[in-house]
């Protein structure tokens, strides 16, 4: 009866290590996604477009 104790409690700590990885795993997505969103990508424009020609 002591071993299954023991594997019930592994099997519990296992569970919540899972369900703890796929939070982080999820934060983190969602932290990429939430940064992406926040600033847009732009053209790149050349300054050359900008000014004259000084000679």
């Amino acid at each position: 009866m002591f071993e299954y104790e023991i594997a019930t409690a592994r099997r519990a700590d296992r569970i919540r290590e899972a369900a703890r990885y796929r939070l982080v795993q999820e934060a983190k997505k969602a932290r990429r996604a939430s940064s992406r969103s926040q600033e847009p990508e732009r053209r790149v424009t050349g300054q050359r477009s900008r000014f004259t020609r000084a000679a």
